[in-house]
């Protein structure tokens, strides 16, 4: 299994910061947020290679972390091109741009660099064994405006899948999905068929918007908190957080 982290957004919402440096690599109490990650992940004995997909700005930053970066599994860095937030690819192109680049026939964990959870992918790994189809991370959420910003799914009794949108303006359950997820390797070939049928692209649940109507996916209730950093704001929060940890 290959562990592919979406890097390659702007995040201008972060700006200046972020103008000439990627979210990833911020610091929250003494480590990057990219490495608070794949500290964890390393440890996954499915795991075999991490893949950083960046852009042509940030794609030198990557690169000279990677240098001092200490992990048993071999790091790959790739530029993804684009320049500018008008013209990035977005989440699920650049998985397909991972996917042909570096010829991936593997189960990828697909994750946004831009998070800190407070729990392991462990169980995460072990869910997707014991069901077999790829898998996405959930949570419950009441409030109606996060709801309107994230991926929001109708789970059956076995939390498979029965249908997700991604943004919904009226939301059809309390259920989000998190930027995680394991796609199985004969799945691979529905990310370029769903961007070929009209897939929006930007959002990394969209893909899974589409795949689920095409093949089993499953649900695992997160097991902890996710922090997900957006804004000036909440990047500061995380810090004051962490810090106190």
């Amino acid at each position: 299994m290959k562990c592919v982290v979406l890097a390659a957004g702007y995040a201008t919402r972060l700006y200046p910061l972020t103008e000439n440096f990627p979210k990833p690599l911020l610091e929250v109490a003494g480590k990057t947020i990219l490495d608070r990650l794949l500290e964890d992940i390393d440890t996954l004995p499915e795991i075999n290679e991490h893949i950083i997909i960046s852009n042509a700005r940030y794609a030198q930053c990557f690169e000279e972390w990677k240098i001092n970066a200490k992990y048993k599994n071999p790091i790959t860095i790739l530029n993804d091109g684009t320049i500018s937030n008008e013209t990035r690819l977005g989440a699920v192109r650049d998985v397909q741009f991972a996917i042909d680049t570096l010829k991936l026939q593997d189960d990828l964990l697909v994750i946004a660099g831009d998070n800190i959870l407070d729990f392991s992918f462990v169980s995460f790994a072990e869910y997707y064994k014991k069901v077999n189809t790829s898998v996405v991370m959930c949570s419950q959420e009441n409030d109606i405006n996060v709801l309107r910003r994230c991926g929001v799914m109708i789970p059956d009794e076995n939390f498979r899948l029965i249908s997700m949108e991604e943004k919904p303006q009226e939301p059809k359950s309390n259920w989000c999905v998190g930027p995680f997820y394991i796609y199985k390797s004969t799945d691979l070939h529905f990310v370029r068929e769903a961007i070929e049928s009209g897939c929006k692209t930007d959002a990394p649940g969209s893909f899974i918007c589409y795949l689920c109507e095409q093949t089993p996916v499953h649900a695992l209730v997160m097991p902890g908190k996710r922090y997900d950093i957006g804004t000036l704001e909440s990047y500061e929060e995380v810090k004051k957080i962490f810090k106190n940890k």
